[in-house]
């Protein structure tokens, strides 16, 4: 079935946009997303967390297909509840990365996503978790960070703002690793040319999907990409001036089904 508009494609973000606050979806969403679906959209979860730390959200959904996780270092299958794609940080040019950053602003404090549909979220000793729902095992030292594959790094300062920790790291990083930001004291280190764009371009590619007919909704500055992607983007109201600076369309927030009050009325 062909949809009724020019939109085939849904591409939401979760933290800030699909999601409340509690990580829960309302009942309004839900309902917009299932109308989208009954016109023949196709919605792909497109977020910032990695596997592990999807599977119950998308079960709430009723996601049983493809979600791009990691800031697109991962694609799921939550069907078969596997990777079908993935792209490691390399771990020497991690630390590598966080030494040229810690030169530049002293002391941060770091964590990561390891690799896989199994993989832990570690945390150094001083590192706050910026959601504090999400499991995280605290280790004893930096170094027990690189035990296993990872997909990014996280970081934060105990004094510098975000904007200013993403400015200075991505001064210093160069090529090393991409640097983005995916949310309040979440700057982000993954590997380098990997965005949500390129996880969203290769699971659209795999469903048969353009960025021609696709709307993104997102909040932060990791989601940029992903709106020069998609050929419609939607930003939060309360979302990061960079993103809204590029935004086709600002919406209501993620606590008053912004996601929703544009879905319904493209597919209402």
């Amino acid at each position: 079935m062909v949809a009724p508009t020019p939109y085939s494609l849904i591409a939401t973000d979760l933290d800030g946009t699909l999601l409340r606050a509690d990580d829960t979806v309302s009942e309004r969403s839900l309902a917009a997303l299932a109308r989208a679906a009954r016109a023949g959209a196709r919605h792909l979860v497109v977020t910032g967390r990695p596997a592990p730390r999807v599977r119950p959200l998308l079960k709430d959904l009723g996601c049983t297909g493809l979600a791009v996780c990691g800031q697109g270092a991962q694609v799921y299958d939550a069907a078969a509840d596997r990777l079908i794609w993935s792209v490691t940080l390399d771990r020497d040019l991690a630390e590598t990365a966080l030494g040229k950053i810690e030169a530049e602003v002293g002391l941060v404090y770091a964590a990561v996503d390891q690799d896989g549909v199994d993989g832990l979220t570690l945390i150094e000793p001083g590192y706050r978790m910026p959601h504090p729902t999400l499991p995280a095992l605290r280790v004893g030292r930096r170094d027990d960070l690189w035990c296993a594959p990872i997909s990014k790094v996280l970081l934060r300062h105990h004094a510098l703002s975000d904007d200013e920790l993403v400015a200075t790291a991505r001064a210093v990083v160069g090529s090393l690793a991409t640097v983005t930001m995916s949310g309040p004291g979440t700057v982000e280190l993954q590997p380098c040319g990997v965005t949500k764009a390129t996880g969203l371009a290769l699971a659209a590619d795999r469903l048969g999907l353009s960025p021609e007919r696709a709307v993104a909704f997102g909040d932060m500055p990791n989601d940029v990409p992903m709106f020069g992607w998609a050929a419609h983007g939607v930003a939060m109201a309360d979302a990061h001036p960079e993103l809204k600076a590029v935004a086709d369309e600002i919406t209501s927030s993620n606590e008053d089904d912004g996601v929703a009050v544009v879905l319904e009325r493209l597919f209402g």
